[in-house]
């Protein structure tokens, strides 16, 4: 099993690696909104949708509402909207700020969420921003470098996390939705990413007058991945299902894998709009 699960990541990050330096950023998009399809059919699963007609059917409206957001709001041949990309970004940070009020009411809270329609909801809510913010980070001046930097943080928060908290953990997170994470853990998840961040800012010498920007940055970026695995974590809970899916041998479906990043990625792009870029996504 162990051999299996190597293996499949490395496939993982040598597709991922390819993709994100060898793709131009049109169809990186495609890459991407394919990761999304895959993960929609799997969501769809986790919402109870059992027959493929239905699952196809939620695929499609998934696909509905990025192909506008993406013609409109990124490649607009008249330059960004960022009237459209705003909100939507704006909606999947909030979102999550409303999802760790659920996760720590678990499992009370499923009477909020726990219906097929309220889970398919919140699959749109959570699949359609990250995908958009991972687009928008594409079309910048350096993009791949700064998603390669989200996934570095995402990692850097889970393996300081599953360290720290073996050593020292005793303080349970969110014990009725993953038992197995502690307070401890997610201290030194937090630790290790802004690690992380001050090697960035060492090898990045333009980035050096944004300094306590990026600390802010990659610190609530952290914290919002761990959000993310919290709550894909509640929804199979309240399925009752161990993984996703089966795609990947060894790790179950690729939600298994990007539910930390579908939390990351808005809140990153957003901060590091507001933050450093600005430009004409906030002007």
């Amino acid at each position: 099993m162990l051999r299996q699960r190597i293996i499949t990541a490395l496939v993982l990050a040598a597709l991922f690696l390819g993709a994100l330096f060898g793709l131009n950023p049109g169809l990186f998009t495609l890459f991407a909104a394919l990761v999304i399809g895959i993960a929609s059919w799997e969501w769809a699963h986790l919402a109870s949708i059992d027959r493929a007609v239905g699952r196809i059917a939620y695929l499609l409206l998934v696909a509905a509402l990025m192909i506008p957001l993406y013609i409109y709001g990124v490649y607009d041949p008249w330059g960004p909207v960022p009237d459209l990309v705003r909100p939507v970004l704006f909606i999947g940070c909030l979102w999550w700020a409303l999802a760790l009020l659920w996760v720590q009411g678990y499992p009370s809270s499923a009477v909020l969420w726990g219906s097929i329609v309220g889970r398919l909801v919140m699959g749109i809510v959570i699949l359609v921003p990250a995908w958009l913010a991972l687009v928008v980070l594409a079309h910048l001046e350096d993009g791949h470098w700064l998603i390669l930097l989200v996934v570095l943080v995402v990692a850097g928060a889970d393996v300081g996390a599953f360290f720290s908290g073996r050593a020292w953990g005793r303080h349970k997170l969110a014990p009725a939705v993953s038992p197995g994470k502690t307070v401890e853990g997610l201290a030194g998840g937090l630790l290790t990413v802004l690690v992380v961040a001050s090697l960035f800012l060492y090898a990045s010498p333009s980035h050096h007058s944004h300094g306590w920007q990026w600390l802010v940055i990659v610190a609530i970026t952290a914290l919002a991945s761990v959000l993310g695995d919290l709550v894909e974590s509640m929804v199979k809970r309240h399925r009752g299902v161990k993984d996703s899916g089966t795609i990947l041998p060894g790790h179950g479906g690729l939600l298994d894998r990007i539910d930390s990043l579908s939390a990351a990625l808005p809140v990153f792009t957003l901060l590091y709009l507001l933050l450093i870029e600005g430009g004409p996504w906030l002007s």
